[in-house]
């Protein structure tokens, strides 16, 4: 659908912030669930296995350009892939230094790598911390919930490995690097004992993602049109263990933004609320990309047609999917604009809206049920909170 017949007048875009850089194209896990080389979209195995330094300095004097352009003070880089540590320690560096020098002195770049920290060895950490890269790591639970998925070429289970690697990180000088923990939800594992032994590793957030999934290929569990919860009710347990601590542990950031925008604040996590999407792909060939998730949904899916080498950011701005995903409300299916939840929901992920029937991506997401659930379950807990906190404000005297 074009955003112009579909939203009327096209706004003005919002400027990228974030950058993902596809380092290296391949990986060495295969997890089962990836939707980098199990999706419709196998264009994978057409790009190159690494960025060529060429790509890569195009890519920095694209956003610095960026940056420039739209006088921004800072942007953010994530080091994606594939594995991005498979492009080696060289690679990375001049990444890194390339785009810093590019931007220069006022314009801050935040470096993130996610990893599946099988390669996450003492030289990688010694480099990382020389350059302030911050590192994120894909962690699945115990061992039994993580190998279920997360397994080597040869089958083998990846846990022992990563959770060394996790001790490197976090139980010694580079602990400041540590970004977080990754985790997608299997609604075969325990969420209460799923989430604690996350915390074993003291991760200054986790992230839970649910399974990629639209309502052509429904995720594990969830029926399309059913009125079940499955999801919302696993992260509703996991609700009342994190927001029911004495002290806080960590930050789940799907939770935390659902709070915040329950209480009128903002999110940053793309499923939930109206802030605009704004951020980019650029893949291993200089390929322009929406979203790396749109795989799940047919082949090109997330692609542009632009490229490093001969188009600025500006313009993929105008590509009709950023516009609709910058349009807030006006993006979304009827049946969203017209619910209750709308502010806080938003409609969920973009990639879960999916239907092959021709409707694309005008429709509430394939989780919408869990999403409701969820929504209104937390609703409940912070409104009783709140309520207490006023009769007692109430009671002591001299407090309005």
């Amino acid at each position: 659908m074009g955003a112009e017949t579909e939203l009327g007048e096209t706004p003005a875009p919002f400027p990228f912030h974030t950058f993902v850089l596809k380092l290296h194209s391949r990986c060495d896990l295969s997890c089962d669930y990836c939707y980098m080389y199990r999706a419709a979209d196998q264009s994978w195995r057409r790009q190159p296995r690494a960025m060529s330094p060429a790509v890569i300095a195009w890519t920095a004097r694209r956003i610095a350009e960026h940056a420039r352009t739209h006088r921004l003070s800072a942007v953010t880089v994530a080091l994606h892939g594939g594995e991005p540590l498979l492009a080696g320690r060289e690679l990375l560096r001049r990444t890194v230094t390339e785009i810093t020098a590019a931007c220069g002195p006022r314009v801050r770049v935040d470096v993130c790598v996610q990893t599946n920290a099988m390669r996450l060895d003492e030289a990688w950490l010694e480099l990382l911390a020389e350059l302030g890269v911050r590192i994120g790591v894909s962690l699945d639970g115990d061992r039994a919930a993580h190998d279920r998925h997360r397994v080597r070429p040869d089958g083998r289970g990846s846990h022992g490995r990563v959770t060394a690697a996790l001790r490197q990180l976090t139980e010694g000088p580079y602990r400041r690097l540590f970004a977080g923990l990754l985790c997608t939800v299997d609604l075969r594992n325990d969420p209460v004992a799923t989430y604690e032994e996350l915390l074993r590793h003291r991760p200054p957030m986790v992230d839970f993602l649910l399974p990629l999934g639209t309502w052509a290929a429904p995720p594990p569990g969830r029926v399309p049109g059913r009125a079940d919860t499955p999801y919302g009710d696993w992260l509703a347990a996991v609700f009342d263990r994190w927001y029911g601590a004495p002290e806080r542990e960590t930050e789940v950031r799907v939770l935390h933004d659902l709070v915040s925008l329950l209480l009128g604040g903002r999110g940053g996590t793309e499923g939930l609320g109206l802030e605009p999407v704004r951020y980019v792909v650029v893949e291993t060939d200089g390929s322009i990309a929406l979203d790396d998730t749109l795989r799940v949904v047919a082949p090109g899916a997330g692609q542009t047609g632009l490229h490093v080498a001969r188009d600025s950011f500006d313009r993929a701005l105008r590509h009709p999917e950023v516009t609709v995903r910058q349009s807030g409300a006006a993006g979304l299916s009827p049946v969203c604009r017209a619910c209750v939840l709308l502010p806080v929901c938003g409609g969920g992920h973009y990639t879960h809206r999916y239907r092959g029937d021709g409707t694309g991506y005008l429709n509430p997401s394939v989780y919408c049920p869990d999403l409701a659930a969820l929504i209104r379950y937390v609703h409940r807990r912070v409104s009783d909170d709140m309520e207490r906190l006023r009769r007692g404000a109430a009671a002591v005297p001299g407090v309005r």
